[in-house]
């Protein structure tokens, strides 16, 4: 596990997120992140299609770089 340095302001979204979304602040932080980095690497993919994505990885592996290179594109498909 590492430490991320973020800006205040941040800090601040991750903090409301998580206590309207009953999550830990790492856990919001982290959420924010994969939709991010999933939807870098699938443009055109919506929100909902990305959710479904991450619950389906999560349901078949963990969610693992690995996943990024081996089922995803496929799952991408479903889900799209």
């Amino acid at each position: 596990m590492g430490i991320v340095k973020i800006s205040e302001q941040m800090h601040e979204n991750l903090r409301v997120a998580s206590g309207a979304l009953s999550r830990s602040i790492n856990s919001q932080a982290e959420h924010w992140m994969r939709i991010g980095m999933l939807s870098e690497l699938y443009p055109e993919l919506r929100h909902a299609d990305i959710c479904q994505m991450l619950i389906r990885i999560e349901q078949a592996e963990g969610f693992a770089i690995a996943s990024l290179s081996q089922g995803l594109p496929q799952a991408a498909q479903e889900a799209a």
